[in-house]
């Protein structure tokens, strides 16, 4: 059995309490070294197999899990598992070779992130869509910047873009965002050397502009943090009409 565990954002306490157990229990756990916290390992038995996959090609991953499935095995990925992980691949290679697995979600960088900045990305009257994606560097993505971009009022999660963030500004500007649309970057989330920078689609990239790691970018209106309408859940008219509802019941 292999079992998917998502490791959270960065912060070595933000993986799931389910996560954790799997950990304390596994006799081999193969991890992404490059963007999984090191002390995340501490809950490893002293006798656990532990091996980094960050120098190994899909082929070395393939030959050490058919070695070692039949032991407990975690496979310890970023994140959450189901965003920009490379699971499909193994899950492919798994199901080829007959070899049962299981997931453990994990919190994801965009939580982690707005989590960070004390942000909600649903905000009543302006956004009520979370967009996550990538800008197409190496790797294609099917849907066009421009077509993602047309959908004014979502809001916005890019991963994996940080060095590609000019090209973000340049389509933005032509779909006719504003130029002080607020672009918020959080450099590797949650973890203890986190750092935040806000600012906006013309300015933003001189700020970051240094950052060659991880880093998620924000950016549409609903950093602003203002409503326009009330939510129906919190507001009082709302109640008071729920209230006569429920004494007519």
């Amino acid at each position: 059995m292999i079992t998917f565990v998502g490791a959270g954002p960065g912060d070595p306490e933000l993986i799931t309490v389910k996560g954790m157990k799997a950990l304390q229990e596994a006799e081999v756990v193969l991890y992404t070294g490059s963007l999984v916290p090191r002390e995340l390992l501490d809950w490893c038995r002293d006798d656990a197999l532990i091996a980094n996959s960050a120098d190994m090609a899909y082929e070395d991953i393939f030959k050490f899990i058919k070695e070692h499935h039949h032991k407990k095995f975690v496979r310890l990925h970023t994140g959450d598992s189901s965003l920009f992980s490379t699971t499909a691949k193994q899950i492919e290679f798994l199901e080829s070779e007959g070899i049962e697995y299981v997931t453990i979600p994990g919190v994801t960088a965009a939580f982690g992130a707005a989590a960070a900045v004390n942000i909600e990305y649903t905000i009543p009257g302006v956004s009520q869509t979370l967009i996550i994606s990538r800008l197409e560097g190496r790797t294609p993505n099917p849907e066009s910047l421009k077509q993602l971009l047309s959908n004014k009022h979502s809001s916005f999660a890019f991963y994996l873009s940080i060095s590609l963030i000019q090209k973000l500004k340049e389509s933005a500007l032509e779909l006719g965002y504003l130029k002080n649309t607020p672009c918020w970057v959080v450099e590797r989330a949650t973890w203890a050397d986190e750092k935040v920078y806000k600012g906006t689609i013309s300015d933003i990239q001189e700020r970051v502009s240094h950052i060659k790691g991880v880093a998620l970018i924000m950016f549409g209106e609903f950093l602003h943090q203002k409503a326009t309408v009330e939510s129906h859940l919190y507001a009082q008219k709302y109640k008071k009409e729920g209230e006569k509802k429920s004494k007519a019941l």
